[in-house]
């Protein structure tokens, strides 16, 4: 259910990226600069799924109908499959 994104690095850029971060921060912070990345990033996850939640609450006490939404996430996942496929070929070539 979670959107993965594609990264166009190399195993050669990301190793002169890991150098770079051990050579500006050193190699004893690096596990403490991971650990608070992964808490902020958890905690954008939880405040964006708390949103939708009041929103979806929010729209069924107005009598709002969302099954449409339901629709458009179907549609919306033929499109990235339909891109996928082609983008796939693509990147093969």
């Amino acid at each position: 259910m979670y959107a993965t994104i594609t990264l166009f690095i190399s195993g050669g850029e990301i190793f002169f990226i890991m150098f770079i971060v051990v050579m500006v921060f050193g190699a004893d912070k690096i596990p403490g600069i991971a650990r608070g990345l992964g808490k902020g990033m958890r905690q954008l996850r939880d405040a964006t799924e708390d949103i939708k939640r009041e929103i979806h609450k929010s729209a069924e006490k107005q009598g709002i109908d969302t099954s449409f939404t339901e629709d458009i996430k179907k549609e919306l996942n033929e499109v990235k499959k339909n891109v996928d496929d082609v983008t796939g070929t693509i990147k093969r070539n």
